[in-house]
């Protein structure tokens, strides 16, 4: 595969129309072959795709018994806490579809500190993929979902971040977020969130329309540095599109 720097970007009429369309595409990339990866995203823009998740008629196109569910970041909290992403996804629809319990791998938040829980997640992703490094040819994920923060960040990829350079490992611990909450954070890699048949940016709301246009301008930020081995698509609602693009 290429490496595709230069993204897709389609604007939709509204959230519901940008969840509705996000479910459309994750389902196109499950429902082929023995077994799919899904990579999640925290934040508030998924959210509208996972409660399609876990209804009908998306709930009974999801072949629950052949997709993982993996996270692309997570806060250093445990499950329960509200600022867990993995908490957050298993509440919005993993729990509520009855996802195989086997199928969900969520970052070891209960590990000694940040970088401990990095390693446990990268050796988790190595087991699964069935090498130690990463295939162009053959990419670990079939979708990474992404999300945008409002100073450009991306996972717990935040600006000016040590992370933003790392190319050996597959996950990183941060010790301190970018922004608040000001938690530690464990996260993936940009070399790691690349290998994806599709990596699928969701962004909605008036409040992203300056950020998004910083990115999809050409701005250094964290957000647009993200790269795919496969596709790379930003969708967003007409609310947060730039003028350009709406």
């Amino acid at each position: 595969m290429e490496l595709k720097t230069h993204p897709e970007v389609t604007v939709v009429a509204d959230a519901a129309a940008l969840a509705e369309i996000a479910a459309r595409r994750l389902i196109s990339r499950v429902t082929h072959g023995n077994r799919a990866a899904i990579c999640l995203t925290g934040g508030s823009s998924p959210q509208g795709l996972y409660r399609l998740l876990a209804e009908e008629p998306w709930r009974s196109k999801v072949p629950w018994d052949r997709v993982h569910w993996f996270m692309g970041d997570d806060r250093f909290v445990p499950e329960s806490d509200p600022l867990s992403n993995m908490g957050a996804a298993r509440r919005a629809f993993l729990d509520r579809a009855d996802a195989p319990h086997q199928n969900i791998h969520p970052i070891a938040t209960g590990a000694a500190d940040p970088d401990k829980a990095a390693r446990l997640y990268e050796d988790q992703l190595k087991r699964f993929y069935g090498a130690g490094r990463l295939d162009p040819a053959r990419p670990l994920f079939d979708l990474v979902l992404m999300g945008l923060g409002s100073d450009g960040h991306t996972a717990s990829l935040f600006p000016h971040s040590s992370a933003l350079s790392e190319q050996q490992h597959w996950v990183v611990g941060i010790a301190k977020a970018g922004m608040e909450p000001y938690v530690p954070r464990v996260t993936l890699t940009f070399p790691a969130l690349a290998s994806t048949r599709e990596m699928l940016f969701l962004v909605d709301g008036a409040d992203k329309r300056t950020i998004l246009s910083r990115v999809l301008s050409g701005e250094e930020l964290p957000a647009h540095r993200a790269r795919s081995d496969g596709e790379l698509v930003w969708l967003i609602d007409r609310a947060a599109a730039p003028e350009k693009t709406a």
